[in-house]
């Protein structure tokens, strides 16, 4: 029996020390620039393993990094922990119930974003030269591999990127949620699917027909048997008054060992099993956005950065480096997405102004695309100078979003969101206690203002586009809102809670400053200008404080008032 040594406890210490901190670092520097810290922790393997640190200081790189099996093990080990855990936060993410709502719009930016791009890549790596494939009989698997690497989405990446631009709680940004939802539903499953073709291709038709069947019958199961266990779970765990979020911290990592268990049993790799065990805790209502956030920064903190690291420490990056395989890979995965994201919106007929900002938001491949190339790795069925372009292509598709999706949001015309503000509905001592009465009390002074509304009418539906998607963001903060048909032009109506109201607020915060919002139904661009102008003036901190020390409606009004028309002259 082989045991570990004092030794090696010792050097996997120090590894985790060099490779936890270093990211830290890198990343808190490219999160200053509003870059994901994915990069940052493939640059640090990329420092740290034979690409630069075993190149240039091979002795020093062999003391840290030794090549012996049971050291290469437990880093190995500690990083597929971290591949585990985020396709678990990823499925979290994922609201497939509203996703299903808008089937309408989601499903086809969907289906088509996902189609468009996998038929572009398909057809393109077939006709790839045969030295660039481990092995020519496989090229149909290996074209599959592929095109499903460059077709499925980055959800975290896109998610983040809406929530630096203020776009997270728009119409726009439920829109492009939902349609990633299914895209990432979709992708995996296909995937999946292909990976399981792939290491079953012995074992005849017979066989992988039931390795699909089961596939298919257990994703069904969990979306929706399943879903509802999980919500049932959680509920009552809320309401034997269970310590809180480590109770449910603890359900959702039991729910993903369990389905990447069967998962892999069924001979479909464990990786699908914790993403479709994110999507059904996902689903809790019971689950709050405080204990999402708990989870999702446990496991971008501690658990990816060993995932995305350990690849800069298995491949030398220089060594296989091939120009024409990194752009390959790049153009035809982002202008796949891209493409595939365009059919899709105009397919759902989507307002010309969103248009460009959601085919724009698929085209990240970021850290899913990883996670197919690394598996295609471990399964040699791509090189390593594939891989490493798949790695390349990636990172150059996060790098472009945000400014990309940021130059969308510019070009759209500005306007002045005081024209929508009347000091009449600015309330300096909301009475409600809860959210549902605030939003009530908000929309009876829209209608003492307007006075041509229904004031039960409004209320409904705001209430119906929150219970879709909740509207608080961090710091006290709530943007209510939904489109009303008979609307002539945007209302906005604004409520301060001295006590607080509970909002279900991502940092667990009491919501204080309330923003009701309407605006006219066929028009999507309004909404995005208001909601990023308002959410930009919160951000300033004396603003905010400003707002919570004044002593009546009129000397909040006169904050906003300065603060809005000091917006308005920056943005012109």
């Amino acid at each position: 029996m082989n045991y570990l040594t004092e030794h090696n406890i010792f050097i996997f210490l120090v590894q985790i020390f060099l490779l936890l901190g270093l990211s830290r670092v890198f990343g808190e520097i490219l999160r200053f620039w509003k870059q994901p810290t994915l990069t940052a922790e493939i640059f640090v393997g990329v420092l740290l393993g034979p690409t630069i640190l075993g190149r240039f200081f091979p002795a020093l790189h062999q003391g840290i990094f030794p090549a012996d099996i049971p050291q290469r093990v437990m880093l190995e080990t500690v990083g597929w922990l971290g591949a585990f855990f985020l396709l678990l936060e990823t499925g979290l993410e994922i609201d497939f119930s509203s996703a299903w709502r808008q089937r309408g719009e989601a499903l086809k930016i969907a289906l088509i974003g996902i189609i468009v791009p996998m038929l572009l890549a398909f057809s393109l790596c077939f006709l790839l030269p045969e030295h660039y494939l481990v092995d020519p009989q496989q090229k149909i698997i290996f074209a599959l591999f592929m095109a499903t690497a460059m077709a499925i989405s980055a959800m975290p990446v896109v998610a983040r990127a809406l929530h630096d631009l203020h776009l997270s709680k728009t119409d726009l940004g439920f829109l492009i949620m939902s349609a990633f939802s299914v895209n990432d539903i979709v992708g995996w499953l296909i995937f999946t699917l292909v990976l399981g073709l792939f290491m079953h291709v012995d074992m005849g038709l017979f066989k992988n027909l039931l390795i699909f069947s089961a596939t298919i019958g257990f994703t069904t199961l969990c979306l929706t048997v399943g879903r509802n266990f999980a919500n049932s779970v959680i509920l009552k765990m809320k309401q034997a008054r269970m310590p809180e979020p480590s109770s449910s911290l603890t359900f959702i990592c039991l729910l993903g060992l369990l389905c990447g268990a069967v998962t892999q049993k069924l001979g479909i790799h464990a990786l699908f099993g914790f993403f479709i065990a994110g999507i059904m805790a996902g689903e809790a209502k019971a689950l709050s956005e405080r204990t999402r956030q708990v989870i999702s920064q446990m496991v971008f903190a501690v658990f990816v950065p060993f995932f995305f690291t350990g690849i800069g420490l298995r491949v030398d990056f220089l060594k296989n480096f091939d120009p024409f395989l990194v752009a390959f890979v790049t153009v035809v995965g982002v202008t796949g997405r891209f493409l595939g994201g365009w059919l899709g919106v105009v397919a759902a007929k989507v307002s010309r102004a969103n248009r460009l900002s959601v085919a724009i938001a698929h085209t990240p491949g970021g850290a899913m695309e990883i996670v197919i190339g690394v598996l295609a790795l471990q399964y040699h069925l791509i090189t390593e100078a594939m891989f490493i372009a798949i790695v390349c292509g990636a990172i150059i598709s996060v790098v472009i979003l945000g400014p990309w999706l940021s130059y969308s949001i510019r070009r759209r015309k500005e306007v002045s969101v005081l024209e929508f503000f009347s000091r009449r509905t600015v309330m300096a001592q909301l009475k409600s206690a809860d959210r549902d009465h605030a939003i009530r009390e908000l929309c009876e002074v829209v209608v003492e203002e307007e006075g041509m509304y229904d004031a039960d009418n409004l209320t409904e539906a705001v209430l119906q586009r929150e219970n879709i998607m909740g509207t608080a963001i961090e710091e006290g903060i709530a943007l209510p809102h939904a489109r009303i048909r008979q609307l002539v032009k945007p209302i906005i109506a604004f409520g301060r809670s001295p006590v607080g109201i509970e909002w279900d607020s991502p940092d667990g915060k009491l919501t204080q400053c309330i923003f009701l919002i309407l605006t006219p139904h066929e028009d999507d661009d309004i909404q995005v200008q208001i909601l990023r102008a308002i959410a930009t003036i919160m951000n300033n901190k004396e603003t905010a404080e400003g707002i919570l020390q004044a002593i009546s409606s009129e000397d909040i009004w006169s904050l906003l008032h300065k603060s809005l028309t000091s917006l308005w002259v920056i943005r012109k």
